[in-house]
């Protein structure tokens, strides 16, 4: 099969004429097998998440307010795209915002991250059953399927781990049926990014960002010969263009320096995405929406990296916690053993790491859901923990004087760590 996998997230689909854009594109590749992927509209996840907040709250008000401002967003660019109120869209779309009112009206569960996974997951569905009405409508013909009945995970509620045999049975089968039902016209296989479901009927999510990943499970299941994420900036930059006036485009990096950036916080490749594509030697292109004839970037199998363009990346909201044995013995292999599966239970993600004869200390999103419990759970374990909030992670790949010296302007440095290749700092703004 000569499949390509092509996804589509919020900033692209944000109004009407982001999706009659999307299906221009399309238009030129209306000859070839596709497998599209797409994200909720805009910054619906965000707004779907408010909903969550509200609903584990019980916050009966805000639920129904929250609610009501997803609802009328799409109804906004649903009379845009279809003037018809006749049309089968709002049938369907209706169809699923009656499904969460009826979730909504009940109580929240034990685990919270369950029922954000059954909440915000909408997003997904609804914005995918949109943009497949106006493909149809548009002349390009195509078929929506449901990414949950397809992406088996476990029930690791937010973060879903993927049953690969299983998954890759089960897309290889539907796009198989697919395809063999389509061959004299060639159609569009349209689905939903960031959510899977568990063998007994539940909706997981992969993950914040986790469209990306989708893409690359599907191209992996299907052998794509390539995939294609399309974004608002014309590829991958080696900054930030909000923070860096100068930021650049990288033509072509491997697998393995997309992997590295991915790790530290690049914003534009979700970090599980690259290694089922490096598997399979699948090219992965970053392309702009804005401009679809430009070149993009490109990851793959290559040696080289400009070795004279640095990478900067930027994680803010950090977390240094500085831990040590309550009796000021020292650091052992128990000690670290206790520490990392406490940050396996809290599911803390590490970001830095550092540590001398009495003391870790260790960066972490400051994510006010898990820390202050693993803080508790540190102290309950006779550990005493220090901490600072309110940080910014710089790390500089393929670093110099120069770059090091543009980005500590007006900052205090709390912690350093460097390598050949990279160096981090942890640093307060003055």
């Amino acid at each position: 099969m000569n499949i390509r996998i092509y996804k589509f997230g919020g900033a692209a689909l944000q109004h009407a004429a982001g999706v009659r854009n999307v299906a221009s594109i399309l238009k030129n590749h209306r000859d070839e097998d596709l497998v599209v992927i797409v994200s909720a509209m805009g910054k619906m996840t965000n707004a779907l998440e408010q909903v969550h907040q509200a609903f584990v709250a019980q916050k009966d008000t805000e639920i129904w307010h929250s609610l009501d401002a997803v609802y009328q967003y799409h109804q906004e660019i649903m009379k845009d795209l279809f003037p018809d109120k006749n049309h089968a869209v709002y049938v369907d779309v209706e169809e699923f915002f009656d499904e969460l009112k009826t979730f909504l009206a009940g109580k929240p569960g034990e685990d919270p991250d369950f029922d954000y996974d059954q909440i915000v997951s909408f997003g997904e569905l609804i914005s995918s059953t949109i943009v497949y009405y106006f493909f149809l409508d548009d002349g390009f013909p195509c078929q929506w399927f449901d990414a949950r009945k397809l992406i088996r995970t476990d029930h690791t509620w937010r973060e879903g781990r993927v049953n690969w045999v299983q998954t890759n049975h089960l897309i290889m089968e539907r796009v198989k049926d697919f395809r063999s039902r389509n061959l004299q016209h060639k159609k569009l296989f349209l689905t939903q990014g960031f959510i899977g479901g568990t063998d007994d009927g539940h909706t997981t999510t992969l993950g914040r960002e986790g469209s990306d990943f989708s893409a690359a499970i599907f191209a992996y299941a299907t052998n794509a010969s390539e995939v294609t994420i399309w974004k608002d900036v014309p590829g991958l930059l080696n900054a930030d263009p909000r923070l860096f006036d100068d930021a650049r485009k990288l033509d072509e990096i491997s697998y393995a320096e997309a992997i590295e950036l991915a790790y530290y916080g690049a914003q534009v490749i979700h970090p599980r995405t690259i290694q089922p594509l490096q598997n399979k030697g699948i090219p992965l292109y970053i392309r702009s929406f804005l401009l679809p004839n430009g070149t993009g970037s490109l990851i793959h199998d290559i040696d080289t990296y400009e070795a004279d363009l640095p990478s900067f990346i930027f994680r803010f909201n950090q977390a240094l916690l500085s831990i040590s044995p309550r009796d000021f013995s020292f650091i052992t292999e128990k000690s670290l053993h206790l520490l990392f599966g406490l940050m396996a239970d809290y599911r803390i993600r590490l970001n830095l790491m550092q540590h001398s004869a009495i003391t870790v200390s260790i960066c972490v999103d400051e994510d006010e859901r898990k820390l202050p419990d693993f803080i508790l759970s540190l102290k309950q374990k006779d550990f005493q923990v220090r901490y600072n909030k309110g940080l910014e992670l710089i790390t500089i790949r393929h670093y110099s004087p120069g770059a090091i010296e543009n980005v500590l302007h007006n900052r205090t440095i709390l912690l350093e760590q460097r390598s050949r290749s990279t160096v981090q700092y942890i640093v307060n703004r003055i």
